[in-house]
């Protein structure tokens, strides 16, 4: 049953990387799942306030990372408010418009067409943005990978 069980954990993590490139799936929960399947399974006396206490600000550190490093990618690059929620659509719509290809071009297309819209900034001045929305979503991807990789690092310290 210990196959079953750890094949069940690791397919959860392997999920909540996917998670890093498909946004609509929430990473975060499938990481939390996988803990707590782990205590149904095995105990949950391994689970130290502590181990809780780490895992709950590094989930913060998740949701704040995200939203930081796409803010500081299209703002760097002279975007406003609506640069930022055009690059947020993207992210979201962008990979099941254009499957593969649409995790980059729907937060560089999001951010060009709502400054362009909203602001009606310059076509040059829309694209360096689109450009910025990029950087920052690859940035909070890997921000986001390096913090789930040390959560489940810290578990299984916790659990062996």
């Amino acid at each position: 049953m210990d196959i079953l069980y750890w094949s069940m954990i690791i397919i959860l993590f392997v999920i909540a990387f996917i998670g890093l490139v498909y946004p609509i799936i929430p990473s975060v929960l499938f990481i939390a799942a996988a803990f707590i399947l782990y205590g149904v399974f095995y105990s949950f006396e391994t689970f130290t306030w502590l181990f809780w206490s780490v895992q709950v600000l590094f989930v913060i550190l998740l949701f704040g990372a995200d939203y930081i490093a796409n803010m500081i990618g299209v703002k760097k690059y002279g975007g406003s408010k609506a640069g930022i929620w055009g690059s947020t659509i993207g992210i979201i719509v962008g990979p099941f418009v254009i499957p593969v290809l649409g995790i980059i071009a729907g937060p560089f297309i999001g951010a060009v067409v709502a400054e362009l819209l909203v602001h009606r900034t310059n076509i040059k001045d829309a694209i360096k943005i689109g450009f910025g929305s990029v950087i920052g979503f690859i940035s909070s991807v890997i921000t986001k990978g390096i913090i789930q990789a040390i959560m489940i690092i810290y578990f299984l310290i916790a659990v062996f």
